[in-house]
């Protein structure tokens, strides 16, 4: 019976003692907040399993019109390091971190990067753009200085992080060397695009590609009648077959915009978030890859 008792017991004991050093472990990762799905990936790219990310706009939600909860503000107390995409993307996270009383670090991924300028909606001036990680090559800015920001927090990581960060960048070299492969293969008149809102300015700009939206640059934005009409002129005029949805869009407008101008909507593409882990856009990579092949198939069309 001695025997017996002494058998069961040491698996309980091996069992309590392997649930000690897991929550231990757990214990130890790194508690970082990111603004929304695409840096919470970055994040999570970088740090590895020395971090644990939440993100408070999650996969297939619209950053431009999140509005922080309470919840949010319990999460930001909870945590080490905030990072955010800057250039205007959040609004709400500077009133969320006062809101909250949040003492600690923010690292703003975009930092260093010079941003684009672009007019404002219904022609009221300019605005920034803030879609700086649609161009891969922003993106080593992005990782570099999520690096910097866990390295500085957690200096027994700092090499880790910094090596995570550089075979990241060889991935973003691979990707961007393919993406410019397939869209020189494009002749450059067909190079135009319809999407929902205007979030592709960094992509356009970098890989030679005309984009036109009803929307601004903000999902908040109302297009003008006038330049719907306009827009639709265009399509006609210019015969642009590549008319895409976003992910976290509403597609009633360009529904009514493809219909009105005789086109068929393309794929949906992942712009402002990832797709659920159940979709094609569930990573960065993935998400890029999926529209360089919708687009570069819309665009073959034109």
């Amino acid at each position: 019976m001695k025997k017996l008792l002494t058998a069961l017991i040491k698996p309980a004991v091996a069992l309590a003692v392997f649930a000690a050093a897991t929550a231990s472990l757990a214990a130890d990762k790194i508690p970082v907040l990111a603004s929304f799905s695409i840096l919470g990936d970055l994040v999570r790219v970088v740090g590895s399993d020395r971090v644990v990310v939440t993100t408070l706009v999650g996969p297939d939600e619209d950053a431009h019109v999140f509005e922080p909860k309470a919840s949010d503000a319990k999460n930001l107390l909870q945590t080490k390091l905030m990072v955010t995409n800057g250039l205007g993307f959040e609004p709400w996270a500077q009133k969320l971190v006062k809101s909250s009383g949040y003492k600690g670090p923010v690292a703003v991924a975009s930092q260093g990067i010079k941003a684009r300028s672009m007019s404002a909606h219904k022609g009221a001036g300019t605005e920034t753009d803030p879609h700086a990680w649609q161009d891969p090559t922003h993106v080593l800015v992005y990782v570099r200085n999520i690096a910097a920001a866990l390295g500085k927090l957690d200096p027994a990581g700092a090499s880790i992080y910094q090596a995570n960060s550089d075979a990241y960048a060889k991935e973003l070299q691979a990707l961007d060397a393919d993406a410019k492969t397939q869209i020189a293969a494009i002749p450059q008149p067909k190079r135009k695009v319809i999407t929902s809102h205007d979030a592709f300015g960094y992509f356009g700009a970098h890989y030679g590609i005309a984009f036109y939206a009803p929307q601004g640059m903000s999902t908040e934005a109302e297009p003008s009648a006038k330049g719907v009409a306009q827009l639709i002129r265009q399509i006609k005029k210019e015969q642009i077959k590549a008319v895409f949805v976003e992910n976290m869009s509403n597609p009633k407008l360009l529904a009514q915009l493809s219909q009105d101008a005789g086109v068929t909507i393309g794929a949906t593409l992942y712009v402002d978030a990832l797709s659920k882990t159940t979709g094609p856009a569930d990573s960065y990579l993935k998400l890029m890859r999926h529209n360089i092949t919708q687009l570069v198939a819309g665009m073959k069309q034109n």
